[in-house]
């Protein structure tokens, strides 16, 4: 069997598809609770809901049907679930993809689980609280607060937007969904390629494998139908793994896997079945890439081949739902219209994105920096946040091709005094390391912008306007590490030295309109012709960097107050896309 995502264009999680599920997206039951009075009160039995909220858009947005922005720290939702007839006797798996920040969820007034984080996906298995006929009740707590302790991103904490920070996301945010599994089936499978050895590892995570016996898992490889390999393997432990060769005779004139890129984003399609006594239990599809992404001389390879990132900084807004796409032909739109002006990749900045959105980056074939959500305090309790919710993230998208680097700190954001601070340092280290842990085969920036400690790429953001003035300032690429560059940072914390590193500069530009309302970086301009010449001396300027090895445009549409985007919030370019084109691409 093929993949047909495109039929379920609105599946929430299409790395990872079964056939069995059902939305729950739509209108639910709402009630704001200040006081933090609901559960002594027993609302998680029953909600006095006051108004109607139209999930996964939240209470802040126009799309909710709410639009209210001021902070509530406590909120309910409820909703009845009519589990499908054909789904009796399986176990029922409750999805979010995403709520912010504690989360705690009953059925029928049983607690099935509770969940911290604001960007990462989670699930509770809600079987043994579901009634045997009947409706059931689904009711949602979720409490929030201005604490920076917690990653937060670009959700201010102050009663107004300021600077770049813009209106809080209160709880439910992505999409709110069930499925049905039998007692075994397969909870995750961890996907490495080897692009030089043309191979393949699963790691597969069995739930319920203990409590059977007969279990065998066989994997199916295809690519553009046409059949690879197929293998099959006893299942007598939850944690098992395989390596599958992808080396075929029909490929071409040498053996080799295809391989994946901007240019070819090729997609080999996998299928998952779990069986007992030889009967099919689950069945899961999905996908993956091969590419190696690898450092040598200065240079990011991609596939052995020098690779030059054109990237534009995306912050995954829009006007009337803030951080939740409107629908993923909204998501599709971005990503088509980032490629129409030339660019190759984006930095996701400050946001982990919908699944969605990484499905449709890794099938068109546009490179990810995926960017972990700061939190802006440094102590013990923000470090374990953080800790936590980034290594969930990692573990959560890995299996992308289109993710090329992860990038866990921006601007020293969270650690404000690491030029200085050993702790401070010592936990950007730390981070490295535990990424590299679990990914030993992407990139890692530590810290993005300036005063890195360890780090796989050396990146520098700088606005200054004129090409003349940037080509002046890092015309001696040792210079650089020696002398406060962006006029009030260093390249590097501390003692760290630089070492060979690439170097890229990661955020520039950020032009914006002569307006009275709202800002961009340096001075505003009056006319397209201004735009365009000031966008290509600074461009140009940088595309001429012998050492430099890609940049990182700010950014692709306005944000709130922010007026610098290549397009307004409502997606229309101020720019003929294909002016900026030629620029990036001459």
């Amino acid at each position: 069997m093929m993949l047909q995502f495109e039929v379920d264009k609105e599946y929430p999680r299409p790395q990872f598809y079964r056939q069995s599920w059902m939305s729950l997206n739509g209108v639910w039951e709402f009630r704001f609770d200040d006081e933090s009075e609901g559960e002594r009160a027993g609302w998680h039995k029953d909600v006095p809901g006051d108004r109607r909220i139209i999930v996964p858009f939240t209470y802040e947005t126009k799309a909710s049907g709410i639009g209210e922005e001021k902070f509530h720290p406590v909120v309910w939702y409820e909703r009845d679930l009519e589990i499908p007839g054909e789904w009796i006797g399986k176990r029922i798996r409750l999805n979010f993809q995403a709520s912010d920040y504690l989360t705690k969820v009953w059925v029928n007034g049983t607690a099935v689980g509770r969940h911290e984080g604001g960007y990462t996906a989670f699930s509770f298995d809600i079987t043994e609280a579901l009634r045997e006929e009947g409706a059931n009740k689904l009711t949602v707590r979720v409490e929030d607060s201005n604490s920076c302790n917690i990653p937060r991103g670009k959700q201010r904490w102050v009663p107004e937007n300021f600077g770049c920070w813009y209106v809080q996301t209160t709880g439910i945010w992505q999409s709110v969904w069930l499925e049905a599994v039998e007692p075994q089936y397969i909870d995750s499978v961890k996907m490495t390629p080897d692009a030089d050895k043309g191979t393949i590892k699963f790691e597969y995570d069995v739930r319920g494998s203990e409590l059977a016996e007969g279990l065998s898992l066989k994997t199916r490889v295809t690519f553009k139908g046409a059949f690879i390999r197929e293998l099959q393997q006893t299942v007598d432990r939850a944690q098992t793994s395989v390596e599958m060769d992808l080396l075929s005779e029909n490929v071409g004139e040498w053996k080799s896997a295809h391989l994946w890129s901007p240019e070819r984003p090729n997609l080999y399609e996998v299928e998952f079945t779990l069986l007992r006594n030889g009967a099919p239990v689950d069945h899961v599809q999905s996908y993956f890439g091969v590419r190696k992404i690898s450092i040598q001389n200065a240079q990011v390879l991609l596939n052995g081949t020098p690779l030059y990132q054109r990237l534009l900084l995306d912050q995954g807004y829009w006007k009337d739902s803030h951080l939740t796409a409107p629908s993923a032909d909204a998501l599709i739109e971005d990503i088509d219209k980032a490629m129409a002006f030339g660019y190759n990749g984006v930095r996701k900045h400050q946001k982990v994105e919908d699944a969605r959105f990484l499905y449709w980056c890794d099938r068109k074939g546009l490179l990810v920096w995926s960017e972990m959500p700061a939190a802006y305090e440094f102590n013990d309790d923000a470090v374990q946040r953080f800790t936590r919710e980034w290594m969930d993230a990692v573990r959560q998208n890995y299996n992308h091709p289109s993710i090329v680097t992860w990038v866990p700190f921006n601007e020293s954001w969270g650690v404000g005094s690491i030029a200085r601070d050993y702790k401070q340092q010592q936990f950007t280290v730390a981070i490295y390391h535990l990424t590299k842990a679990f990914d030993a085969m992407r990139p890692v920036i530590v810290n993005d912008g300036w005063e890195h400690t360890v780090s796989d790429i050396i990146t520098l953001h700088d606005y200054e306007e004129r090409g003349e003035a940037f080509a002046a300032w890092y015309a001696d690429k040792d210079a650089i590490f020696d002398k406060a560059f962006n006029r009030s940072k260093f390249a590097m914390a501390g003692d760290y030295a630089y070492k060979g590193q690439p170097i890229l500069i990661s955020e520039y530009g950020g032009i914006a309109f002569n307006s009275e309302e709202g800002w961009g970086y340096g001075n505003q301009v009056k006319t397209e012709e201004q735009f365009i010449e000031r966008f290509r001396s600074i461009t140009t300027a940088i595309k001429q960097l012998p050492y430099a090895c890609g940049f990182c445009y700010t950014q692709i549409t306005d944000v709130q107050q922010e007026v610098n985007g290549l397009m307004n919030i409502d997606r229309e370019p101020k720019i003929d896309p294909q002016i900026i084109k030629a620029i990036n691409l001459a």
